[in-house]
């Protein structure tokens, strides 16, 4: 599959609503190419801060954002709402015309793994999901509804605002098991210390 891409210092994980403001001049031409085309862009997590110009380096891995609506401005900007779709790996760079990046793309799929036992793994990570909400966040009820028989992993990411490249980790991770893992081991450090406000380390998170 080719798709163009759209380098940003956010993760768009698979089902989460993203809304953009798009104002560079090569964005604005990929959005409206988009729009007139199938909607579809590849968002690639890339901060340009801490890794330098981007490229299409063989093996990223991104996520394919639907455009669900799109409000041109009157200067050219636009915003727009993306839901994330499926996951994607980079496997080699288009060169194109256009000032954008584009790239051959394949599918980016979870390894086989046993499924016996997966719906009640879920349901204790979200029941410890919903401790934190409770307990250091005093959310009012309702809580969030998540569905336990789908990536319950993606689902509760993306209420979590913490360091990207942690969210891009859990992105690239390809067993439920083990995304579940990593979301209970920073769920447990939020309610052992019974605050969002930044550790020592510098490190913050939100919900």
């Amino acid at each position: 599959m080719r798709l163009p891409l759209f380098p940003l210092p956010v993760v768009l994980f698979p089902g989460a609503p993203m809304p953009l403001h798009v104002f560079e001049p090569r964005y604005r031409q990929m959005v409206a190419r988009c729009v007139e085309a199938d909607n579809r862009f590849g968002l690639v997590y890339h901060d340009p801060d801490r890794h330098g110009p981007f490229s299409t380096d063989n093996g990223g891995v991104g996520c394919v954002a639907h455009i669900l609506k799109f409000q041109p401005l009157p200067d050219g900007r636009s915003l727009i709402l993306c839901r994330g779709q499926e996951r994607f790996s980079i496997e080699d760079g288009i060169e194109s015309g256009f000032a954008y990046s584009e790239a051959l793309v394949e599918p980016y799929e979870d390894e086989r793994e046993d499924k016996r036992g997966l719906a009640a793994r879920r349901q204790r990570t979200i029941d410890l999901f919903y401790r934190v909400l409770e307990e250091v966040v005093h959310y009012k009820q309702p809580y969030p509804e998540i569905d336990h028989t789908v990536e319950t992993g993606f689902q509760i990411a993306q209420a979590i605002r913490i360091d990207p490249e942690w969210q891009q980790e859990l992105l690239r991770t390809r067993r439920e098991r083990d995304r579940l893992a990593q979301l209970d081991d920073l769920l447990r450090v939020v309610l052992d210390r019974g605050t969002l406000e930044p550790p020592p380390s510098g490190e913050t998170f939100g919900f």
